[in-house]
């Protein structure tokens, strides 16, 4: 039988109790296992995870060890080694609501016109998010909303996050050959504790590039385990500023070069009043972001 997707998990040094339940929630969906097969990308972890993690419930699944360190590069691999025609991304803390594969196939043939989507992300907190943090959230890749909507447009609203997201495979070859010859795109995405990020954008916009479009679906859900660690406020603000830095230079592959705001002496001078108006909590954010602009701007312009 062909199979229809290729569920990819990449992982570095994964939290076993975590993984556990992406695993579990992977063996009850309702989609055969016979039209799906399951990658787990070991990226470069301590422990051999082929030594320690079981797949022989799975008749499709394979251990594959990736020694090359970083989210994008796990990828890459994963894309290399999948035979399906949709690929759909799995993080190691995300746990797929059981009909998760089944919908996400029928939506690649209802919606030919799209070349990437995704759906609803819940949070599931290890602890309970203290009150200071629920601006902030949004950054931790929680989506819920009440309809369906694409475009093909570069749009941060349609395009899905990397959590559940599904891709058709010629999109995937085609975001991975532009990576492979860009050592700027290769820089984006996580490596260790690098919290850069812009990869999952990247390759959603792909589907824009060769003129298909990118979707989010309410139909399609999925839980994302969240512990302690990353309610902290220093987790969140090397968070921001890892992202602010990759947007910005994801931005630039597509010509939007973006500018250095608050260079003038009354834009300075505005941004001084600005920040004190803030709490010291708020101030400390918003210098996190306006260092992830000036590295941006700095990599970009060369000094």
């Amino acid at each position: 039988m062909q199979l229809a997707i290729s569920v990819i998990i990449c992982t570095h040094n994964p939290r076993s109790d975590y993984l556990d339940k992406v695993l579990a929630a992977l063996k009850s969906q309702t989609l055969p296992l016979e039209q799906w097969e399951l990658l787990l990308i070991d990226n470069a972890s301590k422990q051999l995870l082929s030594s320690e993690i079981d797949l022989t419930w799975h008749c499709n699944a394979r251990h594959i060890r990736e020694e090359q360190l970083g989210l994008t590069h796990a990828r890459l691999r994963g894309i290399r080694e999948a035979q399906a025609e949709v690929l759909v991304f799995v993080d190691d803390d995300n746990v797929l609501d059981s009909d998760y594969l089944e919908v996400a196939l029928q939506i690649s043939k209802d919606y030919r016109f799209l070349g990437t989507w995704g759906g609803q992300i819940r949070a599931e907190f290890e602890v309970t998010p203290p009150e200071w943090i629920k601006p902030y959230l949004p950054y931790l890749a929680i989506r819920e909303f009440e309809r369906d909507k694409w475009s093909n447009l570069n749009l941060h609203e349609t395009a899905p996050c990397g959590a559940g997201m599904c891709v058709r495979k010629f999109v995937a070859e085609k975001y991975a050959d532009w990576v492979n010859h860009d050592s700027k795109r290769l820089s984006l995405g996580r490596k260790g504790k690098l919290l850069f990020s812009g990869e999952d954008s990247d390759l959603a916009f792909t589907a824009c590039d060769i003129g298909l479009g990118t979707g989010q679906f309410t139909s399609l859900k999925l839980t994302h385990l969240i512990p302690a660690s990353r309610l902290e406020e220093e987790y969140l603000m090397r968070l921001i500023e890892g992202m602010e830095y990759s947007h910005r230079i994801l931005d630039s592959f597509r010509g939007q070069m973006p500018t250095l705001p608050h260079t003038s002496w009354k834009g300075k001078l505005v941004e001084f009043y600005r920040l004190l108006r803030m709490n010291p909590r708020e101030r400390r954010f918003s210098k996190a972001k306006r260092r992830g602009q000036i590295l941006a701007h700095q990599a970009l312009f060369n000094y």
